[in-house]
């Protein structure tokens, strides 16, 4: 069974990092200072498209994003990235979560 393709990236697009969950609690000080520099909202450009085998032999999209903060790109699963005019609306839908 296969699902509707949200979005096609091209490259030149502008994308942000879909919403995390903030649900993680720590009790000592060092250790909320190391997820805390991980919660910053990332926003970016997309440079290069690959495409990669899974386990089952089924290519899977990864985008290499150059993000605003740093000079080379990296690598992610298109799944964890959305388009950046786009975010809002995800986070006001609670992004998978029900919003009361």
């Amino acid at each position: 069974m296969t699902t509707k393709r949200q979005y096609t990236y091209a490259i030149g697009d502008r994308v942000a990092e879909r919403p995390k969950a903030h649900g993680i609690f720590a009790v000592r000080q060092e250790v909320r200072e190391r997820i805390e520099q991980y919660r910053s909202q990332r926003y970016g450009t997309v440079v290069g498209i690959n495409l990669k085998p899974n386990k089952t032999g089924a290519k899977q999209k990864f985008l290499l994003v150059r993000w605003d903060h740093l000079k080379s790109p990296t690598e992610h699963a298109q799944m964890r990235i959305c388009p950046a005019d786009q975010l809002q609306r995800l986070q006001s839908e609670g992004y998978g979560f029900e919003v009361e």
